[in-house]
């Protein structure tokens, strides 16, 4: 499709053209297994009236997660973020915590919503994940964990990290909301650090609607997540630890079930995918795509573009331009956690700290993906930032 774009430092913009899409492609469309299968465990859950407080579903979803990734055990969660929360509460962590900037804010958002200390460490600009160097910078005596994150699916720098924990007698758990299926060593990530937390939202290449997960193959620290999930009930009128709500519902897991089924297929699509993006922007000058390699399993979820420095437009104008043709690219995580309130008025310098991060930071756009996205969309989107770009 011919392209007339007005390019300017200030502005971009269609000039006189009708968006290339006519609906928006969005990022993280969900992905939708089998429809039957799932109508059929609808009518299953109605019949039994079961539809939360722990049912057979969600009992059944936990078995088959754990399974899946080889751990002990998994506990189903209503959401990631409440995951995360019970997670860091049931490992007692207080004080400060360190943390990259370069991730979701609910990751630091977790620890201040609990009087916890978010510090951020620098990333790695090659694989976007926390630099173990960095992390030993930020260790001071107030220092009671480290989170680490596995970005885009590749798995954090997790021996060094250990490594730096049992150092300084800290604990470490992983963010691994964007990691469900990838592997580090061969090893599913999920039985990693103390324990490892999951994101089931629609968004993501796994989804249960909404939800998520803890991980780990610790019995104690799995039990005492399993009574905070559910206000502390152990059995009938009998509450033994603090707790709150965090259950997931019956409904969220018969669509992790039916989603769990064509998983497979999600990443082996996700992955011609990202191969057609890497043909589609080869020779855009200024344009680089993030890859994987191809020794560790990855979901290949995440599109994620850099618009190097010697570009001839910036970032915006790229996301400007596809936005104009209802491309709705995100620049993730702009501007960086550190950047976001509350955070950049508790810690205002410390983008001094986080020189890799800043600068990622203003590179970055992830493209659309998903199991309906086709070829033909992929070199339309490749097609609006080559325009753009030349």
């Amino acid at each position: 499709m011919p392209l007339k774009l007005i390019c300017s430092k200030a502005d971009l913009a269609i000039n006189g053209a009708v968006p290339a899409f006519s609906e928006p492609l969005h990022v993280g469309r969900p992905n939708i297994g089998d429809r039957g299968a799932f109508m059929q465990r609808v009518s299953q859950v109605l019949d039994s009236q079961w539809l939360t407080n722990n049912g057979p579903m969600v009992t059944e979803f936990e078995r088959c997660i754990a399974d899946h990734l080889g751990v002990k055990h998994c506990v189903a969660m209503c959401n990631g973020t409440i995951a995360l929360e019970i997670a860091i509460r049931a490992l007692r962590l207080e004080g400060e915590v360190i943390v990259p900037s370069w991730t979701f804010v609910a990751t630091a958002h977790a620890l201040y919503w609990q009087g916890i200390t978010p510090i951020f460490a620098d990333i790695d600009p090659t694989t976007h994940n926390i630099d173990p160097l960095a992390v030993r910078r930020m260790i001071t005596p107030r220092t009671s964990g480290i989170i680490g994150v596995h970005l885009w699916g590749r798995a954090a720098p997790i021996e060094e990290l250990q490594a730096i924990a049992d150092e300084h007698g800290v604990k470490l758990l992983f963010d691994a909301a964007h990691a469900f299926g990838s592997t580090h060593g061969g090893k599913m990530i999920g039985g990693f650090g103390m324990c490892e937390v999951l994101s089931f939202h629609a968004t993501k290449s796994f989804n249960t609607f909404e939800g998520g997960a803890v991980v780990t193959n610790d019995d104690e620290l799995a039990e005492t997540i399993r009574l905070m999930r559910n206000f502390g009930f152990a059995g009938y009128d009998n509450v033994i630890h603090p707790g709150t709500n965090g259950k997931m519902i019956e409904m969220c897991a018969i669509m992790g079930l039916t989603n769990l089924e064509s998983h497979a297929d999600v990443v082996a699509c996700n992955a011609r995918n990202h191969a057609a993006y890497a043909e589609a922007l080869a020779g855009i000058p200024g344009i680089s795509l993030l890859t994987y390699g191809s020794v560790e399993r990855n979901s290949h979820h995440y599109i994620v573009v850099e618009v190097d420095n010697d570009c001839r437009v910036d970032r915006d104008q790229i996301v400007i331009a596809l936005h104009a043709e209802n491309i709705l690219a995100r620049k993730y995580f702009w501007p960086g956690t550190h950047a976001m309130k509350p955070y950049r008025d508790l810690f205002p310098h410390a983008r001094l700290m986080l020189p890799n991060t800043e600068q990622v930071a203003k590179k970055v756009i992830v493209l659309p993906n998903g199991t309906t996205l086709s070829n033909s969309e992929i070199r339309t989107i490749s097609d609006v930032i080559g325009a753009c770009v030349n």
